[in-house]
């Protein structure tokens, strides 16, 4: 079956003036106009594509690469605001309509908010929302203690981070935890901290325990090597210093270092940290 909202493998079963028809396995099929139809396509080839509705309300394939598909969540610049709602950029011809229903607050032209895509149940069309949090739970979320988890970042409170995990729960990164620059909308990698007894979810941005140890010495070796060979950081310098740095804590930084200073990578000085032989 054809899943409008997302990535089909279908395959060319027959061209016409305004473009080929893709099949599934069921032989239900979709056009692909002839502006997005691949030079040199073969009858049984197999395509990748997008489908989605039309401005016509049609069925219709896509080769290009939507920022957001159904049931997910991404980061969308409005576009234009009427009187049915707003509609946000998402990389493809249609815009996506956000019914006024659908905001958390007003959205205005020229601004980025946090949107899902879902199919609405009344009309069959994609839709997007930024009442977010209706859309995740921290049921059944299968996740465990270190998991190397997905996060998008959702919103800034008084504690920390809110992110989107998995797409599919919340958990928060809090401010402790945060070792660069970051804003809602980033997409970034996260390992899981803490699951609490009320499901939420605590989320570091860096490896824990031991896991962390290789890939922050490996990193704290690599800019070194940018830095000629030479950090002014030892375990004198402020922890703010090492974090506009390296983007870590001060305690991850004496980890890495003792690693590299063990595996006889570096010499420790009273002005900083040098590769050896450099």
């Amino acid at each position: 079956m054809i899943e409008l909202g997302n990535y089909n493998t279908l395959r060319v079963a027959r061209t016409t003036s305004v473009g080929i028809f893709l099949e599934d396995d069921q032989g239900t099929d979709i056009l692909l106009p002839n502006k997005y139809v691949p030079e040199g396509v073969q009858l049984d080839q197999i395509l990748n594509v997008f489908c989605y509705l039309d401005n016509m309300e049609r069925p219709v394939a896509t080769t290009l690469k939507p920022t957001i598909i159904r049931n997910r969540f991404a980061f969308l610049e409005v576009v234009e605001v009427n009187e049915v709602g707003a509609f946000v950029n998402w990389g493809i011809a249609k815009n996506l309509l956000v019914p006024f229903r659908e905001q958390r607050l007003k959205m205005v032209a020229g601004q980025k908010y946090l949107i899902y895509c879902y199919m609405d149940e009344k009309s069959f069309r994609l839709v997007g929302s930024n009442k977010i949090d209706k859309f995740l739970s921290n049921e059944d979320h299968g996740l465990n203690i270190n998991d190397e988890v997905d996060l998008i970042v959702s919103r800034k409170t008084d504690l920390g981070w809110e992110v989107i995990i998995n797409n599919k729960c919340k958990g928060l990164v809090f401010f402790d935890d945060v070792f660069k620059s970051i804003q809602i909308g980033d997409t970034l990698k996260g390992y899981i901290k803490k699951i609490r007894e009320d499901l939420k979810i605590d989320v570091a941005l860096q490896p824990l325990g031991i896991k962390m140890l290789d890939p922050m010495a490996d990193f704290l070796l690599k800019r070194l090597q940018e830095n000629n060979g030479y950090l002014p950081l030892h375990d004198k310098s402020a922890p703010e210093e090492i974090k506009a740095q390296l983007e870590m804590s001060k305690k991850t930084f004496k980890k890495a270092v003792g690693v590299l200073y063990k595996g006889r990578k570096l010499e420790i000085r009273e002005d900083g940290i040098y590769l050896k032989d450099s």
